[in-house]
Protein backbone atom coordinates (compact mmCIF):
# COMPACT_ATOMS: atom_id res chain seq x y z
CA UNK A 1 0.00 0.00 0.00
CA UNK A 2 2.62 2.55 1.00
CA UNK A 3 5.13 1.42 -1.62
CA UNK A 4 5.54 3.35 -4.85
CA UNK A 5 6.04 0.09 -6.70
CA UNK A 6 3.53 -2.74 -7.15
CA UNK A 7 4.53 -6.08 -5.72
CA UNK A 8 3.49 -9.63 -6.52
CA UNK A 9 3.00 -11.30 -3.16
CA UNK A 10 1.21 -14.55 -2.46
CA UNK A 11 -0.85 -13.59 0.52
CA UNK A 12 -4.32 -14.16 1.87
CA UNK A 13 -6.89 -11.42 2.33
CA UNK A 14 -10.09 -12.80 0.96
CA UNK A 15 -11.75 -10.33 -1.32
CA UNK A 16 -15.10 -11.88 -2.09
CA UNK A 17 -17.27 -9.81 -4.42
CA UNK A 18 -20.85 -9.22 -3.33
CA UNK A 19 -22.04 -6.75 -5.96
CA UNK A 20 -19.62 -3.93 -5.14
CA UNK A 21 -18.23 -5.41 -1.94
CA UNK A 22 -15.05 -7.46 -1.64
CA UNK A 23 -13.42 -9.63 1.06
CA UNK A 24 -9.58 -10.12 1.15
CA UNK A 25 -7.38 -13.63 0.54
CA UNK A 26 -4.58 -15.22 -1.75
CA UNK A 27 -2.44 -13.20 -4.19
CA UNK A 28 -2.83 -10.07 -6.26
CA UNK A 29 -1.07 -6.95 -7.40
CA UNK A 30 -1.79 -3.75 -5.46
CA UNK A 31 -0.19 -0.32 -5.67
CA UNK A 32 -2.27 2.14 -3.69
CA UNK A 33 -2.45 5.48 -1.98
CA UNK A 34 -5.12 7.01 0.25
CA UNK A 35 -7.45 9.65 -1.11
CA UNK A 36 -9.70 12.19 0.56
CA UNK A 37 -12.81 10.07 -0.11
CA UNK A 38 -11.53 7.21 2.00
CA UNK A 39 -10.83 5.12 -1.09
CA UNK A 40 -7.36 3.91 -2.02
CA UNK A 41 -6.20 3.55 -5.60
CA UNK A 42 -4.84 0.19 -6.65
CA UNK A 43 -3.69 -1.89 -9.58
CA UNK A 44 -5.32 -5.31 -9.97
CA UNK A 45 -4.42 -8.37 -12.04
CA UNK A 46 -5.72 -11.92 -12.47
CA UNK A 47 -4.14 -15.26 -11.63
CA UNK A 48 -4.86 -18.98 -11.68
CA UNK A 49 -6.76 -21.03 -14.25
CA UNK A 50 -8.75 -18.84 -16.62
CA UNK A 51 -11.92 -20.84 -15.93
CA UNK A 52 -11.13 -21.86 -12.36
CA UNK A 53 -11.91 -20.45 -8.93
CA UNK A 54 -8.81 -18.25 -8.98
CA UNK A 55 -7.21 -20.02 -6.03
CA UNK A 56 -7.14 -23.32 -4.18
CA UNK A 57 -7.00 -21.51 -0.87
CA UNK A 58 -3.36 -20.49 -0.92
CA UNK A 59 -2.33 -18.75 2.27
CA UNK A 60 -5.99 -18.59 3.30
CA UNK A 61 -6.25 -22.21 4.40
CA UNK A 62 -9.66 -22.61 2.75
CA UNK A 63 -8.61 -25.22 0.17
CA UNK A 64 -11.55 -25.86 -2.21
CA UNK A 65 -13.80 -23.70 -0.03
CA UNK A 66 -13.02 -20.65 -2.16
CA UNK A 67 -15.29 -22.05 -4.88
CA UNK A 68 -18.18 -22.68 -2.48
CA UNK A 69 -20.63 -20.55 -0.52
CA UNK A 70 -20.24 -17.95 0.90
CA UNK A 71 -17.23 -17.07 -1.32
CA UNK A 72 -18.38 -18.63 -4.59
CA UNK A 73 -15.02 -18.16 -6.34
CA UNK A 74 -15.37 -14.36 -6.38
CA UNK A 75 -12.01 -13.76 -4.75
CA UNK A 76 -8.92 -11.65 -5.00
CA UNK A 77 -5.98 -10.88 -2.74
CA UNK A 78 -3.77 -8.18 -1.32
CA UNK A 79 -0.12 -7.36 -0.79
CA UNK A 80 1.71 -7.72 2.51
CA UNK A 81 0.39 -4.44 3.87
CA UNK A 82 -3.18 -5.75 3.62
CA UNK A 83 -2.25 -9.33 4.49
CA UNK A 84 -0.44 -8.31 7.69
CA UNK A 85 1.22 -11.72 8.16
CA UNK A 86 -2.17 -13.44 8.09
CA UNK A 87 -4.05 -11.14 10.46
CA UNK A 88 -5.60 -9.30 7.50
CA UNK A 89 -7.40 -12.43 6.36
CA UNK A 90 -11.16 -11.99 6.08
CA UNK A 91 -11.30 -8.18 5.95
CA UNK A 92 -13.92 -6.83 3.54
CA UNK A 93 -13.53 -4.00 1.06
CA UNK A 94 -15.80 -2.01 -1.22
CA UNK A 95 -14.63 -1.38 -4.75
CA UNK A 96 -15.29 1.93 -6.43
CA UNK A 97 -16.16 2.45 -10.07
CA UNK A 98 -13.15 1.99 -12.28
CA UNK A 99 -11.49 4.63 -14.37
CA UNK A 100 -13.43 5.46 -17.51
CA UNK A 101 -11.04 3.70 -19.84
CA UNK A 102 -11.49 0.42 -17.90
CA UNK A 103 -15.30 0.31 -17.62
CA UNK A 104 -16.11 -1.06 -21.11
CA UNK A 105 -13.50 -3.75 -20.73
CA UNK A 106 -14.93 -4.83 -17.40
CA UNK A 107 -18.44 -4.79 -18.86
CA UNK A 108 -17.35 -7.33 -21.47
CA UNK A 109 -16.42 -9.77 -18.73
CA UNK A 110 -20.15 -10.55 -18.32
CA UNK A 111 -20.51 -11.43 -22.01
CA UNK A 112 -19.96 -14.98 -23.32
CA UNK A 113 -16.49 -15.65 -24.72
CA UNK A 114 -15.25 -12.13 -23.90
CA UNK A 115 -13.27 -12.92 -20.74
CA UNK A 116 -10.04 -13.35 -22.65
CA UNK A 117 -10.06 -9.67 -23.67
CA UNK A 118 -10.13 -8.67 -20.01
CA UNK A 119 -7.35 -11.06 -19.07
CA UNK A 120 -5.18 -9.79 -21.90
CA UNK A 121 -5.14 -6.34 -20.29
CA UNK A 122 -2.96 -7.79 -17.55
CA UNK A 123 -3.44 -4.89 -15.13
CA UNK A 124 -6.43 -2.61 -14.44
CA UNK A 125 -6.89 0.39 -12.15
CA UNK A 126 -9.39 0.16 -9.29
CA UNK A 127 -10.25 1.97 -6.02
CA UNK A 128 -11.30 0.35 -2.74
CA UNK A 129 -11.92 0.97 0.97
CA UNK A 130 -12.49 -1.12 4.11
CA UNK A 131 -16.13 -1.90 4.97
CA UNK A 132 -18.01 -4.22 7.31
CA UNK A 133 -18.45 -7.83 6.19
CA UNK A 134 -22.09 -8.90 5.77
CA UNK A 135 -22.63 -12.61 5.21
CA UNK A 136 -25.99 -14.33 4.99
CA UNK A 137 -24.84 -17.10 7.28
CA UNK A 138 -23.38 -17.60 10.74
CA UNK A 139 -19.74 -18.45 11.36
CA UNK A 140 -18.58 -21.86 10.15
CA UNK A 141 -15.74 -23.98 11.54
CA UNK A 142 -14.00 -26.47 9.24
CA UNK A 143 -11.73 -28.93 11.03
CA UNK A 144 -8.39 -29.10 9.23
CA UNK A 145 -7.36 -32.33 7.49
CA UNK A 146 -4.23 -32.53 9.66
CA UNK A 147 -6.13 -32.63 12.96
CA UNK A 148 -5.86 -35.65 15.24
CA UNK A 149 -6.14 -36.63 18.93
CA UNK A 150 -3.07 -34.56 19.83
CA UNK A 151 -3.36 -31.64 17.43
CA UNK A 152 -6.48 -29.63 16.62
CA UNK A 153 -6.69 -27.09 13.78
CA UNK A 154 -9.74 -25.34 12.40
CA UNK A 155 -10.48 -22.88 9.58
CA UNK A 156 -12.91 -20.15 10.61
CA UNK A 157 -15.12 -18.70 7.87
CA UNK A 158 -17.80 -16.06 7.24
CA UNK A 159 -17.11 -13.62 10.07
CA UNK A 160 -19.28 -10.49 9.89
CA UNK A 161 -18.11 -7.02 10.87
CA UNK A 162 -14.31 -6.73 11.00
CA UNK A 163 -13.92 -10.03 9.15
CA UNK A 164 -10.39 -10.32 10.55
CA UNK A 165 -9.56 -12.06 13.84
CA UNK A 166 -6.90 -11.05 16.34
CA UNK A 167 -7.34 -13.97 18.76
CA UNK A 168 -8.96 -17.42 18.86
CA UNK A 169 -9.26 -19.40 22.11
CA UNK A 170 -10.46 -22.92 22.87
CA UNK A 171 -12.11 -24.34 25.97
CA UNK A 172 -12.43 -28.08 26.56
CA UNK A 173 -15.16 -29.89 28.44
CA UNK A 174 -15.09 -29.72 32.26
CA UNK A 175 -12.78 -26.70 32.16
CA UNK A 176 -13.24 -22.98 32.68
CA UNK A 177 -9.88 -22.07 31.13
CA UNK A 178 -9.68 -20.47 27.70
CA UNK A 179 -6.50 -21.56 25.89
CA UNK A 180 -5.07 -19.28 23.14
CA UNK A 181 -4.70 -20.91 19.74
CA UNK A 182 -1.96 -20.10 17.22
CA UNK A 183 -2.68 -18.82 13.73
CA UNK A 184 -1.25 -21.33 11.25
CA UNK A 185 -2.10 -19.22 8.20
CA UNK A 186 -5.09 -17.18 7.08
CA UNK A 187 -8.32 -18.69 8.36
CA UNK A 188 -6.68 -21.63 10.16
CA UNK A 189 -5.88 -21.64 13.89
CA UNK A 190 -4.36 -24.55 15.84
CA UNK A 191 -3.50 -25.90 19.29
CA UNK A 192 -1.81 -28.98 20.75
CA UNK A 193 -4.13 -30.96 23.01
CA UNK A 194 -3.83 -33.74 25.57
CA UNK A 195 -6.55 -36.27 24.69
CA UNK A 196 -6.52 -37.69 28.21
CA UNK A 197 -7.39 -34.42 29.94
CA UNK A 198 -8.65 -32.06 27.21
CA UNK A 199 -11.72 -33.70 25.80
CA UNK A 200 -14.49 -32.47 23.47
CA UNK A 201 -16.91 -30.91 23.04
CA UNK A 202 -14.77 -27.84 22.39
CA UNK A 203 -15.99 -24.26 22.68
CA UNK A 204 -14.30 -21.49 20.69
CA UNK A 205 -14.05 -17.80 21.60
CA UNK A 206 -13.24 -15.34 18.82
CA UNK A 207 -11.86 -11.82 19.22
CA UNK A 208 -12.00 -9.61 16.14
CA UNK A 209 -9.44 -7.07 14.98
CA UNK A 210 -11.48 -4.30 16.63
CA UNK A 211 -11.82 -6.33 19.85
CA UNK A 212 -15.41 -7.51 19.46
CA UNK A 213 -15.85 -10.94 21.03
CA UNK A 214 -18.23 -13.88 20.61
CA UNK A 215 -18.38 -17.50 21.79
CA UNK A 216 -19.43 -20.63 19.93
CA UNK A 217 -20.19 -22.94 22.83
CA UNK A 218 -19.65 -26.68 22.34
CA UNK A 219 -19.33 -26.13 18.59
CA UNK A 220 -16.87 -29.02 18.06
CA UNK A 221 -18.68 -32.19 19.24
CA UNK A 222 -17.53 -35.46 20.69
CA UNK A 223 -16.39 -37.66 17.81
CA UNK A 224 -15.49 -34.70 15.61
CA UNK A 225 -14.07 -35.50 12.18
CA UNK A 226 -11.41 -33.78 10.10
CA UNK A 227 -12.59 -32.01 6.92
CA UNK A 228 -16.03 -31.59 8.53
CA UNK A 229 -17.76 -28.21 8.72
CA UNK A 230 -19.59 -27.33 11.93
CA UNK A 231 -22.04 -24.45 11.59
CA UNK A 232 -22.56 -22.16 14.58
CA UNK A 233 -25.54 -20.02 15.59
CA UNK A 234 -23.41 -16.90 16.25
CA UNK A 235 -21.73 -14.12 14.32
CA UNK A 236 -20.39 -10.61 14.85
CA UNK A 237 -22.57 -7.52 14.23
CA UNK A 238 -22.60 -6.26 10.64
CA UNK A 239 -20.53 -3.20 11.46
CA UNK A 240 -16.92 -2.17 11.98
Amino acid sequence: MASNFPQFIFVCIFIVFYSDFVVVCSSQLFNSSLGGSGFSSAVATWYGNATGAGSTGGACGLEDGVAKSPYNAMITAGNQVLFRYGFGYGACYQKKKLQKENRKCIAEMAKPRQGEKLRNLGRINISYKRVACKYKTNIMFKVDKGSNRFFFAVAIEAENGDGALSLVEIKTTNSNKWIPMQQMFGATWCVHINPNTQKPPFSLRLTSEYKHQIKANNIIPVGWQSRTIYKSNVNFPNKL
